[in-house]
């Protein structure tokens, strides 16, 4: 019997999946390439992390977190990247005549033969997730990448006296030729790469009237990264339009735009374009989508016991709506993506209507809009009603006309999952309503209502707790019950490992509202979105601003980062 199908049948046995899980998995496996364990993570029915463990306690060895390691270039030299990639290896560390190596399977006896006969060395097998040695794989056999002086010195100024105020008069075939000379291909690829490095969300290149400047989104926070001299303004934006298939002649509308780029072995980058017209030229944003960081994982999202177990009892009701709120950027798709990974089985249809789409998810049927042909989110939901659907996901409730079919679709026995863009959960109500929705279908439509907002979590490495005025405390919202208690607030003071920031990563702060019979009674006593919200916490409801300070006391984030993502209740 093959590992692969031992692993299978030791994870059924022990009740971490079940059969039908795994025969799923194993028709991913067939189309993708990938290993089982892999396969199991991509389809959300167990995380790459509990595999490692389980095969680490199966053989009796140990099981490491690589993120938590800094290897030394010493070690790494000792095993070739060619042998690592195919292996899926990783040398951790060295001690006498043994060698520490990462693996997926501590069975491999070729791999390990393959390192004994390349170092001299005894192996001696930790387990590791597969994701994690190919991350550290990527960052430690990475080509060093040229810094921005280092670019910038093959550039000649002369070379680039292009374009003048009139931007009609611009020679679109010298454009395109200086967007394809060398140090300009340069400058963009160092631009893409630094922003993956740095875990960048988005990429804004700005023109302004004498200065471009290049600014990265990262954990929520814009940081000026680079300002590249003015004159390559246009052959910058140029490249970009070319490698996202844009048309470089039209500089007066708006374009939107896909780039793809592979990283290593079998990762891939995907980087939404949009290109906008502005007074002193274009701006372009981009737009990371990095796959092999999507988390459906609903119990590595941020929820607390509580709030958890509401939201996956609504979503597991045969009919009816739950609609997830908040601003751009707040992780809304991430939350849906994970409720639909966990409803994702074999004996339920899901289809959903996106703009765009941003991660493909095996076994669901997506729909990308075209707003210029008709294909808005109305049309897709009359016709998915005609695709026999069980679960239905709409990108956004943007009109009445959509929030009207979407009501309509959850009161004949679908369940639909839908976003809004509100402050809170409560004014979500108020906001169906406005838009037209009779008050008697929101009630009998609507089962869950979730806010959410991200915040910026403490760097783990140098967090340290400090001592906030309790006048600052109970203006944020603090109860004197919590800070005579005890209530401890941290703060990262900076260090290299989170670039001097005090924050590494980010955390989902949720207000989950369930909708009872004592708010739909209210609802339809056309009582106030703020009476709402205090029957809503009376009956047991933890606001964003009372879940934010939750997380401040449990050492997660900060008091500042709370009063910065949430309003006060």
């Amino acid at each position: 019997m093959s590992t692969e199908n031992r692993l299978g049948e030791l994870l059924v046995r022990e009740n971490m999946i079940s059969l039908v899980e795994l025969r799923k998995a194993q028709e991913l496996q067939k189309t993708s390439g990938d290993n089982l364990g892999k396969s199991l993570a991509k389809l959300g029915f167990v995380s790459d992390n509990d595999v490692a463990e389980f095969i680490a306690t199966q053989y009796n060895v140990t099981s490491i977190d690589l993120e938590k390691y800094e290897i030394e270039h010493g070690i790494i030299e000792l095993i070739p990247k060619e042998v690592a990639e195919r292996h899926k290896i990783l040398p951790i560390s060295r001690a006498g005549t043994s060698l520490v190596v990462a693996m997926i399977d501590p069975t491999d006896l070729h791999a390990i033969d393959d390192v004994k006969f390349l170092t001299g060395y005894n192996v001696e097998p930790v387990v590791a997730a597969e994701a994690s040695i190919e991350k550290a794989i990527e960052t430690y056999y990475a080509a060093p990448l040229a810094s921005y002086d280092e670019v910038m010195e093959g550039f000649d100024d002369e070379e680039f006296e292009f374009g003048t105020e009139d931007e009609e008069g611009t020679n679109i075939l010298e454009l395109e030729k200086l967007s394809e000379d060398a140090p300009v291909i340069r400058l963009v690829n160092l631009i893409l790469v630094n922003a993956i490095k740095m875990g960048a969300s988005d990429i804004h290149m700005e023109s302004y009237e004498k200065a471009i400047r290049v600014r990265y989104r990262v954990d929520g926070v814009l940081h000026e990264e680079m300002k590249p001299p003015f004159k390559l303004r246009n052959a910058l934006i140029s490249r970009l339009k070319i490698m996202s298939r844009l048309d470089i002649a039209e500089r007066r509308l708006p374009q939107d735009g896909r780039i793809k780029l592979k990283l290593g072995k079998g990762r891939e980058m995907d980087f939404r374009v949009s290109v906008l017209p502005t007074l002193f030229g274009e701006k372009v944003v981009l737009r990371l989508l990095d796959k092999s960081n999507l988390e459906l994982d609903m119990t590595k999202l941020g929820f607390d016991a509580q709030p958890l177990g509401e939201f996956k009892n609504s979503i597991h009701q045969p009919y009816g709506m739950v609609l997830v709120t908040g601003p751009t950027g707040s992780g809304k798709t991430t939350t849906l993506y994970s409720a639909l990974s966990e409803l994702n089985k074999t004996d339920v249809n899901i289809s959903t209507a996106e703009d765009p789409v941003e991660y493909n998810l095996h076994g669901i049927n997506q729909v990308q809009m075209h707003e210029e042909i008709g294909l808005n989110f109305a049309a897709s939901l009359r016709s998915f009603l005609r695709q026999d659907p069980d679960i239905i996901m709409v990108g956004e409730i943007r009109d009445f006309e959509t929030a009207e079919i979407a009501v309509k679709s959850a009161l004949t026995g679908h369940l639909v999952m839908s976003t809004l863009h509100t402050n809170d959960a409560p004014s979500t109500i108020s906001r169906l309503l406005n838009m037209g929705i009779e008050p008697f279908l929101v009630t009998a439509s609507v089962i869950m209502v979730i806010a959410q907002r991200l915040g910026r979590r403490l760097c783990s490495e140098c967090k340290e707790p400090v001592n906030l005025p309790e006048e600052s405390l109970l203006q944020a919202g603090v109860t004197p019950e919590d800070i005579a208690a005890g209530f401890q607030a941290c703060e990262g003071s900076g260090c290299s490992h989170c670039n001097d920031s005090g924050f590494k990563g980010r955390v989902a702060l949720y207000e989950v509202m369930v909708f009872g019979e004592e708010l739909k009674d209210l609802v339809l006593q056309g009582c106030s979105t703020a009476e709402l919200k205090a029957e809503a916490i009376r009956l047991g409801m933890t606001s964003l601003r009372m879940a934010g300070l939750q997380k401040v006391g449990d050492g997660v984030t900060s008091l500042e980062e709370v009063l910065r993502v949430t309003a006060a209740d």
